[in-house]
């Protein structure tokens, strides 16, 4: 069993999102596809496996965090496609059956491969108790993102703010059904970016998220009428960093970025 780990929303390797990616003929049981997750320890690995021709998807994805499978990730998505690219297995759209729907994956010929996603639907939430302690700073406004992608999203007054976070992790568990995105306006406004985020998983087992491309289903809606643009680029200011460019299309956002195999192996046991 060929295990690839692919760095994802990056150009460059050891930095952006690492993703576990293993393209089978068929899905184990459960037990197994969280044990191989565990074992990989990245924030998700994704498992594939190709479809009959004629349908309305091409592969089967599925997508496991080291304790638990989730309903949507942007990262691990862009990772699959990659492999599938780079490896010659696909050359052009890719259609994903997931908990999520259909997802498809096209390669674009700079090079990056642009994902369409469902938009997160927001709601302004007027009061959260605990959110400004867990984090450790003060909202200007607080959104709920929807139970597809479960998380809260916190935006904070500015990207200094964002950048110097120190959550209580255990009192930010609490505090959603995911996770919690802090997000600001760049500090910069002719900068390489257009706003900055921070994604903090600890309830799915991910303290802080490298870069998530779930969350920029709820980044695009949120900052795109702010700042007058369909058409955006995110800084995921986490250690490693990387950059997502988001296309507002309704109830599509469509998420841009690069990948590369960073290592590639085989699973013994």
């Amino acid at each position: 069993m060929r295990i690839r780990i692919v760095d994802a929303f990056t150009d460059r390797p050891f930095a952006g999102n690492p993703a576990g990616v293993l393209l089978l003929d068929a899905f184990p049981d459960d037990a197994r596809l969280q044990d191989i997750a565990t074992e990989i320890n990245h924030a998700e690995t994704a498992f594939a496996h190709p479809l009959p021709a004629g349908g309305t998807a091409d592969w089967a994805l599925r997508w496991f965090t080291p304790s638990t499978e989730v309903d949507m990730c942007g990262h691990a998505t862009l990772a699959t496609a990659h492999v599938l690219h780079s490896t010659g297995v696909a050359d052009g759209p890719v259609r994903f059956a997931t908990r999520s729907g259909l997802l498809v994956a096209t390669p674009r010929e700079d090079g990056t491969i642009t994902l369409d996603f469902p938009t997160a639907p927001l709601t302004r939430i007027d009061s959260l108790e605990g959110v400004a302690a867990a984090l450790g700073a003060e909202p200007l406004s607080v959104h709920d993102t929807g139970r597809q992608v479960g998380d809260l999203l916190v935006e904070l007054a500015d990207e200094k703010t964002v950048h110097a976070l120190a959550p209580d992790l255990k009192a930010l568990a609490a505090c959603s059904e995911r996770g919690v995105i802090a997000t600001a306006r760049a500090a910069d406004p002719d900068g390489a970016y257009d706003f900055v985020s921070r994604c903090f998983f600890p309830r799915v087992g991910i303290d802080e998220d490298p870069v998530t491309g779930s969350a920029h289903t709820a980044l695009a809606p949120f900052w795109s009428p702010r700042l007058g643009r369909a058409e955006l680029t995110g800084l995921q200011a986490s250690a490693r960093t990387g950059f997502v460019r988001t296309e507002l299309r309704g109830d599509r956002t469509l998420l841009t970025g690069r990948a590369v195999t960073v290592i590639e192996g085989d699973l013994l046991a």
